[in-house]
């Protein structure tokens, strides 16, 4: 069954034990491989998982990696497509059986976003129009995008591993961001694909501070790709995001490299990649 699979899901989880099941009922319909990354978790996630899940691979990371745990996961995979899913979100059932001949017909293309229907009520996650309308045009096999959300994202695994995935710089929350411009800088392709739907159903409770990460990884990003311009631009406009900033600024500064020319005039006319919380 799994033997003649073309995609992985991939999921990084930490404490949420409850939810991660749930979501695993719901992959376990799709009979594709799937890998947790288990972040050091305190919770009986892992046990209930290899109780319950015995067909799932899980990898346990003695230490919490954040997004850098999807990294193990695509490194485990055997496919040539990884999906990733959050402890709170999975795949609709034709969800691979749309995406795989597209990555096929279009051999530079990296990365698929997906419609994202949020909770019970099935309604578009307000990333959705600003992905389905973006300002760069069409793509390779629909909208162009320089970002996109991990939890409803599909990817080629060699163009992932090609850039190295997700930064330890970033840690957690818009880490899309730098690994989408990596990406593009590398000569491949990211669209938006509206009959690829991935489900989302996040818990109630959202953790302390994620705004202020996800503001701090904007800037860290600025500083990592943009002209040095526009990163003290960014930083003079979020004094707060800066000021978290400044702990992991060596270390972005360490890898910092300037993108091609299209690419920044790109991300000029997109204003920057739609967050989350858009």
């Amino acid at each position: 069954m799994t033997g003649m699979a073309r995609t992985t899901v991939v999921i990084a989880s930490r404490n949420r034990s409850a939810s991660l099941l749930r979501t695993l009922t719901h992959l376990s319909e799709l009979a594709v491989p799937v890998i947790l990354v288990d972040n050091a978790s305190t919770d009986d996630s892992v046990a209930l998982v290899r109780q319950r899940f015995p067909h799932v691979e899980v990898l346990e990371s003695p230490v919490n990696l954040g997004a850098v745990g999807r990294n193990l996961g695509v490194r485990a995979a055997r496919t040539p497509f990884v999906a990733f899913a959050d402890d709170d979100s999975w795949w609709a059932p034709d969800a691979f059986e749309r995406a795989e001949p597209i990555f096929d017909d279009h051999p530079d293309l990296a990365v698929i976003a997906a419609r994202t229907l949020v909770g019970p009520a099935e309604k578009p996650d307000p990333i959705t129009p600003l992905l389905r309308h973006s300002p760069l045009g069409q793509g390779v096999a629909g909208p162009a995008v320089l970002g996109f959300m991990a939890c409803s994202a599909i990817v080629r695994r060699q163009a992932f591993l090609e850039v190295g995935g997700f930064s330890p710089v970033l840690f957690f929350r818009g880490e899309e961001t730098l690994l989408s411009w990596d990406l593009a800088a590398a000569g491949w392709a990211l669209c938006y694909v509206e009959d690829v739907v991935a489900h989302h159903h996040p818990v109630v409770e959202r953790e302390p501070g994620g705004d202020l990460l996800e503001r701090r990884n904007a800037v860290l990003v600025t500083w990592m790709r943009r002209p040095v311009h526009r990163a003290v631009a960014a930083s003079l406009k979020d004094p707060r995001a800066f000021r978290a900033a400044v702990p992991r600024l060596r270390q972005a500064l360490r890898q910092r490299r300037a993108l091609p020319k299209h690419l920044e005039r790109q991300i000029r006319t997109a204003s920057g990649p739609p967050r989350r919380d858009a």
